[in-house]
């Protein structure tokens, strides 16, 4: 269950990361009106804009190795707290849902992590944990996958 939802969430930051990483406007609202106004002044900063999209695809790669995952989940709870809080703060209809959902799934991801979080934090841990190598097999299938969906996306924005 956590790899699947590792697995959606990542996809779920591909082709967004992706347009930016890629210098392309990530909506075709107008600036008459806030959000694409919001937009489009992210869309000029330029590098600060294809910035977020690199950090995008990157915690999306690492959510789909499974050996860095918990780096990933970080990277994406940042991330998806900062979206989920600007759809709300901006009254998207209706994308906050989706958002909220991500956010939710992000904890989710932190909560099975905890115990490799707890020392970061600076809490105790009050038992040993002896954390195993993540299956060969699912680093294998996160690593293709991610190839595999990126590479649609590309090939989607040619065509």
């Amino acid at each position: 269950m956590i790899i699947g939802i590792r697995f959606l969430v990542g996809f779920a930051f591909i082709p967004s990361g992706l347009k930016k990483v890629l210098g392309e406007r990530f909506t075709s609202i107008g600036t008459d009106h806030p959000i694409g106004y919001f937009f489009e002044a992210m869309y000029r900063t330029g590098f600060y804009y294809e910035f977020l999209g690199f950090c995008q695809l990157l915690a999306a790669f690492l959510l789909f190795t499974q050996k860095f995952a918990t780096l990933g989940a970080l990277m994406f709870f940042g991330i998806i707290l900062n979206i989920c809080v600007l759809t709300i703060s901006m009254h998207f209809t209706g994308t906050w849902i989706i958002t909220s959902l991500m956010l939710f799934a992000g904890t989710v991801l932190l909560a099975w992590d905890w115990n490799k979080l707890k020392p970061i934090l600076g809490l105790k841990i009050s038992e040993t944990h002896d954390y195993k190598e993540p299956n060969y097999k699912w680093q294998i299938a996160g690593f293709i996958l991610f190839i595999i969906l990126l590479s649609s996306s590309i090939l989607l924005k040619s065509n």
